[in-house]
């Protein structure tokens, strides 16, 4: 593990003692300020769940196109459900990869008033020929909202917030759960064709991008937990201007930090930029990023840092293409209209046209 380019924390270590926990404590707070990345062992996580995880993975993705297809994500206006490959775009380029993506199991929201993030809310879709998926997901949720929440408390203390602070002001989390599977470049297999009213995005099309699994982005909320198939790699990590390798470690998770955490430190913890690199034919990998979030109505307020702390504060990222919201919701609906202008023109044509206008 000496080779490897992020730091390795082990949550363990939070239960060994007062003193095991503040040096945990204050290697968080150095990992997520110095680079935003880290592995995460001591999760609690067993093998026999992860073999689970990914069987129920590659047994969806063996299902036959017009089992996947039948919960296409175009059929829900909530962007969930299966996303074939080329489905989905980072900074206007096709992503080589296919997903499906799982959130809160929740009614749509039918006010006609309520804010445009509330389009998020709604009911997840199953593919009916892998009963067994819904369980194994739902377990993996619940655990890793208990990390996660674990993990934010150690944030809060280290920063010098009380440590319920996150507790306090994330409301319901909005969680999303991507099981993702990356072909090898330059698989003669094409994707299945696109349906005729397929939006596209001027300058991206899939023959000029097949190459890139997921494109240099920074994620849009809090906190990101992903589970890599054992043995890959792919995932790449901004340090000092360089691209580094960030290759699966049996038994972690590498972990990431999003744009509202370095909102809401003012910079001081920092959202670093991320890549996946296709894995070569006929090889391919499967990834399961969880991502925990504040709920879409909540505003995380500014941590008022210690002294010694807010003077290595180095501000806000600023990126007009790429405005950073203090409400969850508008960050997360932002991110899911650019990144899937399928489903966006098909039911948020409204939105669509408004920003249009509003950014002529």
């Amino acid at each position: 593990m000496s080779d490897l380019s992020l730091p390795i924390l082990d949550l363990s270590q939070l239960d060994a003692g007062p003193h095991a926990a503040s040096a945990f404590r204050d290697a968080l707070r150095a990992a997520t300020h110095d680079v935003g990345f880290f592995y995460l062992t001591g999760t609690g996580i067993s093998p026999e769940l992860e073999v689970r995880l990914h069987r129920a993975a590659r047994d969806f993705f063996a299902l036959p196109d017009a089992d996947k297809l039948a919960i296409e994500n175009i059929r829900s206006p909530h962007f969930r459900g299966y996303t074939r490959v080329g489905g989905e775009r980072t900074q206007g380029r096709v992503d080589w990869r296919e997903q499906i993506d799982i959130g809160p199991e929740r009614a749509a929201v039918t006010d006609p008033d309520a804010p445009a993030y509330a389009r998020l809310i709604g009911p997840n879709l199953w593919p009916e020929a892998q009963p067994e998926l819904r369980d194994v997901v739902s377990e993996w949720h619940d655990h890793l909202s208990g990390v996660a929440r674990k993990l934010l408390r150690a944030w809060a203390l280290t920063l010098g917030a009380p440590e319920t602070y996150f507790d306090q002001h994330f409301g319901e989390p909005s969680t999303l759960i991507k099981i993702v599977r990356y072909p090898g470049k330059d698989d003669p297999t094409p994707p299945p064709p696109r349906p005729l009213h397929a939006a596209r995005t001027r300058g991206a099309e899939p023959s000029a991008a097949w190459a890139q699994g997921v494109g240099a982005h920074k994620d849009s909320g809090v906190l990101t937990l992903l589970w890599v198939e054992p043995g890959k790699g792919g995932l790449q990590v901004q340090r000092d201007g360089e691209w580094v390798d960030a290759p699966a470690v049996p038994g972690a998770f590498v972990v990431n930090i999003g744009e509202l955490l370095e909102y809401a430190t003012r910079g001081y913890l920092i959202a670093t930029n991320h890549r996946v690199v296709s894995p070569r034919y006929p090889d391919d990998r499967i990834s399961v990023p969880f991502f925990f979030n504040p709920a879409l109505d909540a505003r995380l307020p500014i941590i008022e840092l210690p002294a010694e702390l807010a003077a290595e504060a180095r501000g806000v990222t600023q990126d007009p293409a790429n405005p950073i919201h203090a409400l969850y919701g508008q960050n997360a609906l932002k991110s899911r209209l650019r990144a899937h202008p399928d489903v966006a023109a098909i039911h948020h044509a409204d939105l669509l046209a408004a920003s249009a206008a509003a950014h002529p």
